[in-house]
C-alpha cells in the first residue's frame, strides 16, 4: 500500500455464488481523501465496497487495513469496527427505537464490561446527530421517519462509531437536494477536518465530481479508470461505461466537472 493508505483493495476477484462479478479490481483509501466508485448498474461497486467492509470474502486478491490482511489475520470483530463503518442502501426500520438509540448503535465496538461501559459515548452520539441534523428529532421513533430522515440517522449511526475508515453505499439516496448537498458537505468535512479516508459509492457523477479527490470507474466488474476526477470522468470514458453519450464540460458557476448523458432527445452542446 501507498503512504497514508488506511484501507485497500489488491486484484480483488469477487463472486455471487459460482458468478464472477469483479475481475481484479484494486484501490486504496487514504487518510483525509474521499474516493468514490462510479459506474452503470451491476457494475460491481456495492460489491467492492461490502469486500473492503470484510462482508464479502473475496475469491482472490486481498484487503488490506493499514499492514494487517483483512481477511487472513486474527482482527476481531470489534476491532475491525473502531476502524472501518459501512453505511449500506439498505437497512432495516427497528420499530419501537427512538433516533438517539439508533444512532448509539454505532458505539456497539467500545462497549466494554459485562455493563457495557462506554466512556466517550453520549458526546459521541451527541456530535453525530449534529452533524447530520437529526438533534430535533433526537426522542422521536426512528418507525415515523420519512426515507430520508432515517438515511440520515443511519449516517450519524456510522458518524457515531468514530472509524479512520468510512465506506458510503448511495449515501444521498432518498433525499432532498437540501439534505444530498449537507451530506455531501458532511463527508468533505471528514476528510478535511478529520483526516477521515471515505469510500463512496454514486451514482450521480456531478456529485462525485464535486466531493472527491479520487475516482474509480468500473464497468462490468472492471476498471475503466481511476485516478483524478478530470482524468476519470472524461466524455471518452463515460460513454464507453455507460453505453451512451456523455458531454463533459467545467459547470459556469463551480468550475466542477459536469457531466450530462445526452438521449435522443436532448439539445446537443454548440
Amino acid at each position: 500500500m501507498s503512504k497514508g493508505a488506511l484501507l485497500a483493495g489488491h486484484e480483488l476477484v469477487l463472486a455471487h455464488h459460482d458468478r464472477t462479478v469483479v475481475h481484479g479490481v484494486s484501490l486504496e483509501l487514504r487518510r483525509g481523501a474521499v474516493t468514490a466508485l462510479v459506474g452503470p448498474n451491476g457494475s460491481g461497486k456495492s460489491t467492492v465496497l461490502r469486500s473492503l467492509a470484510r462482508l464479502h470474502k473475496p475469491k482472490d486478491g486481498d484487503v488490506r487495513l493499514g499492514e494487517r490482511a483483512v481477511w487472513r489475520s486474527a482482527l476481531s470483530g470489534k476491532e475491525f469496527a473502531r476502524n472501518v463503518t459501512l453505511l449500506t442502501q439498505h437497512r432495516p426500520t427497528p420499530s419501537g427505537v427512538s433516533v438517539r438509540d439508533v444512532v448509539a448503535y454505532g458505539r456497539y465496538p467500545y462497549r466494554s464490561g459485562w455493563r457495557g461501559v462506554d466512556v466517550d459515548g453520549a458526546a459521541a452520539i451527541e456530535r453525530a446527530m449534529a452533524l447530520t441534523g437529526v438533534t430535533p428529532m433526537a426522542d422521536r421513533g426512528v418507525d415515523e421517519l420519512s426515507g430520508g430522515e432515517l438515511q440520515r440517522v443511519w449516517l450519524a449511526s456510522c458518524l457515531a462509531q468514530e472509524t479512520s475508515v468510512l465506506l458510503l453505499d448511495e449515501p444521498t439516496n432518498h433525499l432532498d437536494l437540501r439534505y444530498q448537498v449537507e451530506v455531501l458537505d458532511v463527508v468533505r468535512d471528514l476528510a478535511n477536518d478529520h483526516d477521515v479516508a471515505v469510500g463512496v459509492v454514486l451514482h450521480d457523477l456531478d456529485h462525485a465530481a464535486i466531493i472527491a479527490d479520487q475516482v474509480v470507474l468500473l464497468c462490468e466488474g472492471r476498471v475503466v479508470a481511476d485516478g483524478d476526477v478530470a482524468d476519470v470522468l472524461t466524455t471518452e470514458h463515460l460513454t464507453r461505461a455507460y453505453g451512451v453519450t456523455v458531454h463533459v464540460a467545467n459547470d459556469p458557476v463551480t468550475g466542477a466537472v459536469h457531466c450530462r448523458p445526452l438521449g435522443r432527445h436532448t439539445p446537443r452542446p454548440v
